[in-house]
């Protein structure tokens, strides 16, 4: 559907831009308790995915080895499969299946009558196209691109702005999400259905009363208009292939985003304070005469110990993704002995994100007790914590400590892993590659706890061997150099400057060749951790703040220039003594 004016050339200035503060100074403005998170807040809404293109007329869709025009709905649909004809998900049957279903609900009665089969049909000569097409944009001009980039940065400085509290403030993703097909993580149930597009019906917009309040493109009409300042979000809508709320947010950089941040792991910092205590009181529930009372205190163990979310109850039409309160029978594997080890608990489940959890993990004989207690009389499909759930740990916990969720456990023991990780492996006479090392390594650490896994990059292999290649290289430099240092002293020449511009030229071979060693070791290790997750959500940035600022490590080095924004409030705050 062609929805006229979606992308308006002309720049609407904001109504009533106050001049921004001084970025430090928004760290240092009062904090309100209320529940308030602004008095004033204007934007222009969000920016929409374009309409949709029809295919040329040479682009043919074949059907049963014969040509068929689709109608454009049924077009722009099949040209989302198209486009991923070459991806796996294409070859598995449920991505097949959900594909061909909702395709269908988007075909005229003709075209559902005569495309019934999907092996049947014929999307190549679309692929092959737009292949040809995303070859054309890679291959673009230095002027094309210039003018891109001048468009985008018109969009973004529109779009991209909101005014919030006399401040401008970036906003995150403005840009709606083009429709296409989900995909979801691991043997995800819903994978192949199609995302449809985002319509501004759909859309809520959320502003100031006295603010100028965004204009839908011409023709068309919100959902609705809300002035609600307790909320930080823009604007949201409901997908609908799991019926999430979406929502535009201020960017990470942004002020009230930082307080968040701040919050959260002012959270987490308390919980240290109370800890020692929680975990005496769950270790005496674990002989509690109660049943419910034991289950509870075991899942504080997991949650604890482990960093396992709560988890869930899931309906039937979602991913069988588990936590530690929606655990089955079968999930648990209970050995006396294993490896070596007594008492052992063997989890096997899929986590969030379809993510694949396997741990081997030794506990205290009474959790051990305790499971085996639990698993009696049940079966495959039933709840290992029957008389447990989320909602009631989290009820639990808000009498322990002010503010305390299962997720706190999560980020104060992922920070507090970090701080000691960070302790023990970092030598002050460490070079900075070797300090950048011993920090992944910290960080690896965590998402190991966190099970913040991935699969093996498919450069990687290409990658390692370019840098193998680079390291036999630089070897060969550093022989060749120390052979023409050898022979410089073997001869007769008495040149002191010489023997300086040789030693310094080894020296500086040797430093290069180190660095891409552990550049080897590094990324060898982590391949199948993802680093990110972990960085970006549960570990307190002050404490590598600090860590840079008292080992002399440049902080863009650990951080990207996203997660420096991200972070400013840390950066500005924390000092090399600073401690989670």
């Amino acid at each position: 559907m062609v929805i006229p004016g979606f992308f308006s050339t002309t720049v609407q200035t904001l109504h009533r831009v106050p001049k921004r503060l001084h970025l430090t100074n928004r760290w240092e403005e009062e904090k309100r308790d209320d529940g308030v998170k602004w008095k004033y807040l204007e934007h222009k809404g969000p920016v929409f995915a374009p309409p949709y293109d029809p295919l040329p007329s040479h682009v043919k869709f074949m059907y049963d080895g014969k040509e068929m025009k689709l109608s454009q709905d049924a077009e722009e649909v099949a040209g989302f499969y198209a486009r991923m004809l070459e991806h796996d998900y294409t070859s598995k049957q449920a991505f097949n299946d959900n594909f061909f279903k909702d395709w269908r609900k988007t075909m005229t009665p003709h075209e559902r009558e005569r495309i019934t089969d999907l092996e049947k049909c014929n999307f190549r000569p679309m692929a092959a196209y737009f292949a040809e097409i995303a070859e054309q944009n890679r291959n673009r001009s230095k002027e094309e691109k210039a003018a891109l980039k001048a468009a985008n940065e018109q969009l973004t400085k529109e779009y991209g702005i909101c005014v919030i509290d006399g401040h401008k403030e970036k906003i995150g993703n403005f840009k709606i999400e083009p429709p296409g097909l989900f995909r979801g993580r691991g043997e995800h149930p819903k994978m192949g259905l199609v995302k449809r597009r985002v319509m501004p019906e759909d859309v809520i917009i959320n502003c100031s009363q006295d603010s100028k309040i965004p204009s839908p493109p011409p023709g068309r009409r919100w959902k609705e208009v809300r002035h609600d300042n307790t909320v930080s979000w823009l604007a949201s809508w409901v997908e609908n292939v799991q019926g999430q709320v979406k929502y535009i947010m201020l960017n990470p950089s942004s002020k009230l985003k930082g307080e968040k941040d701040w919050q959260k792991y002012e959270t987490a910092r308390r919980l240290l304070k109370h800890i020692d205590k929680i975990r005496d009181t769950y270790r005496d529930e674990w002989k509690s005469k109660e049943m419910r009372i034991r289950q509870r205190a075991v899942a504080m163990y997991f949650i604890d110990k482990l960093a396992l979310r709560a988890g869930n109850e899931k309906d039937d039409d979602q991913a069988d993704t588990v936590g530690c309160c929606s655990l089955r029978y079968e999930h648990i594997a209970l050995h006396k002995e294993l490896n070596g080890k007594e008492n052992v608990v063997v989890f096997d489940f899929l986590g969030k994100d379809s993510i694949r959890y396997y741990n081997e993990v030794e506990v205290e004989k009474r959790v051990f007790k305790n499971l085996e207690l639990f698993k009696e009389n049940k079966k495959p499909g039933d709840d290992l914590f029957d008389r447990l759930n989320t909602s009631v740990v989290n009820e639990y916990l808000k009498g322990l400590m002010d503010g305390l969720t299962a997720k706190v456990f999560r980020t104060f023991n992922a920070s507090y892993t970090l701080q000691k990780q960070l302790e023990e492996l970092t030598d002050p006479n460490m070079s900075v590659p070797e300090k950048l090392l011993a920090y992944n390594r910290a960080n690896r650490a965590v998402a190991i706890l966190c099970n913040h896994q991935r699969a093996v990059p498919k450069t990687h292999e290409k990658s390692m061997g370019n840098l193998k290649e680079k390291i036999r290289v630089k070897r060969e430099q550093v022989e060749q150099c120390q052979k023409e240092f050898k022979d410089l002293k073997k001869s007769n020449v008495r040149d002191p400057s010489a023997f300086d511009k040789k030693s310094k030229q080894l020296e500086r071979l040797k430093e290069q060749l180190k660095k891409l060693e552990l550049q080897e070791t590094d990324r060898d290790e982590n391949k199948t951790i993802a680093l990110g997750t972990s960085k970006l959500n549960y570990l307190d940035p002050r404490i590598s703040v600090a860590w840079c600022k008292k080992f002399g490590v440049p902080i863009e080095k650990i951080f990207n220039k996203t997660q420096r924004d991200k972070f400013r409030w840390a950066i500005d705050m924390a000092d090399e003594n600073y401690v989670f």
